[in-house]
């Protein structure tokens, strides 16, 4: 049934994917683009790509999507797509009066050649721009990279409106990578909790999370306004979390406007988060507040209370590469043994700190990036695991194999929650504990026979 027909023996493929782990640049560009206030963004390209990257966003997150097209035809697809950008930047400033459109480019419109700076460039020229408003871009072709690298590329072209004064702000910027709104949200109280005052970008916290309030609007509250983009130029330093999501931007604000920066793990789990926290208290010389150590007392209080449930337990991970270096510290920390990790994105690197992660580990550790689920169904088959963590294209493979299953990443199309309760920080790595516990246990309560199916675990 489903996957059933995927063979144990594993054979070497070069030119054939099945089942991606990963999904096209656009939809990170896109979803980077939301954590703007008042922005817009545009994909330049077909009707079906634009309709493609919106609803796997609305089945994520649960909410409606809105973006711009420059709906090539075929002319378009043959002589390139000048003229309808130039047209749809007109009619989108003029209709709905964005502060800003974000471009990402298709596999079309990079196929054909399309130079955006120069139409961007042009379009100033003609007027098309209003004052005060602006267009940001970047190139995004499906066929390189995934959904991660088109989320760094438009956070690098974010940094593009970045200005410098020559005098400092003393505010900090933290560049989150592709986390949950409720990940951001709860880096910037965890943030206010240190004492600093930090400008987070992108900001998809209330607007893609959002309380429904009976009243329409074209552009919810949230997101980083371009006062703060402009501003980020001026900042004491920039903390990126994540080298695949964030470190490109953060480079470029330290090249364009000498703005210094860090590149940290994602904060998911203990580890991580320390070093996050202690960055943040090293850039703004402040001390850790009692109320953060008491955060991170309950998620310790909690690791030793269930640490008989999760010690030596096989897991399963695949998702995007800062996510999965973060969130197998975490499990190793755990005394879990993170066995089969897979990622869709290209990175000779990935595999090399994973192995180092990994040293220590009483089992062999299998990774590979720029793979697929496909060889970790197999891998599973020849090493079954206790738990499998990722986004729901897993849940054929745990219902196949017959193995616990935490939902975890990009996309999630069957639960919800994701939007509103982190898995960053202390308190987010207090849930993501409860998940993998409740799942472990779940089945141990399903397995047990009865002399061992207690009332008290």
């Amino acid at each position: 049934m489903l996957l059933r027909h995927t063979p144990k023996e594993i054979s070497e493929r070069k030119a054939l994917m099945i089942n991606p782990a990963k999904t096209c640049q656009p939809i990170g560009a896109m979803y980077a683009a939301l954590g703007i206030h008042g922005c817009l963004p545009h994909s330049h390209g077909s009707q079906g790509c634009c309709a493609y990257h919106r609803s796997t966003l609305t089945r994520h997150y649960k909410e409606p999507i809105s973006a711009a097209t420059s709906s090539f035809t075929e002319g378009a697809s043959v002589f390139g797509g000048q003229a309808n950008l130039l047209q749809a930047i007109e009619n989108i400033f003029t209709v709905y009066e964005p502060d800003v459109i974000a471009v990402h480019t298709t596999c079309l419109s990079e196929t054909i050649g399309d130079d955006i700076k120069q139409i961007r460039d042009k379009a100033e020229k003609q007027n098309l721009v209003p004052p005060g408003k602006h267009v940001i871009y970047c190139n995004t072709p499906s066929y390189v990279g995934s959904h991660v690298t088109g989320f760094s590329n438009m956070v690098k072209g974010m940094t593009e409106l970045a200005q410098s004064t020559g005098k400092k702000s003393g505010k900090v910027n933290v560049i989150p990578g592709w986390v949950e709104p409720a990940d951001m949200e709860e880096i910037k109280r965890l943030s206010a909790l240190v004492g600093v005052d930090i400008t987070l970008f992108p900001d998809t916290s209330g607007v893609l999370n959002g309380p429904m309030s009976g009243e329409f609007k074209m552009f919810p509250e949230g997101g980083v306004t371009i006062k703060e983009l402009k501003a980020a130029g001026d900042a004491a330093g920039t903390l990126a979390l994540g080298e695949w999501c964030s470190a490109d931007a953060a480079r470029n604000l330290d090249t364009k406007c000498k703005v210094p920066c860090k590149v940290l793990d994602m904060p998911f789990g203990l580890a991580a988060t320390d070093r996050f926290v202690d960055a943040l208290r090293t850039i703004a010389g402040v001390s850790v507040p009692e109320e953060v150590t008491r955060e991170r007392g309950q998620l310790v209080d909690l690791i030793s209370d269930m640490h008989q449930y999760l010690y030596h337990k096989k897991v399963a991970l695949y998702g995007d590469p800062d996510q999965l270096i973060a969130m197998t510290e975490f499990l190793v920390s755990l005394d879990m043994l993170p066995v089969h990790i897979v990622t869709g994105t290209p990175g000779g690197k990935f595999e090399r700190i994973i192995k180092k992660i990994t040293a220590g580990l009483p089992c062999e550790v299998n990774v590979k990036a720029s793979s697929d689920m496909f060889l970790l169904h197999q891998w599973i088959k020849n090493e079954p695991v206790d738990l499998i963590m990722g986004n729901t294209y897993g849940k054929y493979i745990a219902r196949d194999e017959d193995i616990p299953f935490v939902r975890w990443g990009f996309p999630i199309l069957d639960r919800v929650g994701h939007q509103y309760f982190p898995t960053v920080a202390y308190k987010g790595g207090l849930r993501l504990l409860e998940k993998v516990l409740n799942a472990l246990l779940d089945r141990k309560d399903r397995d047990d026979p009865e002399q061992r199916f207690e009332l008290v675990l």
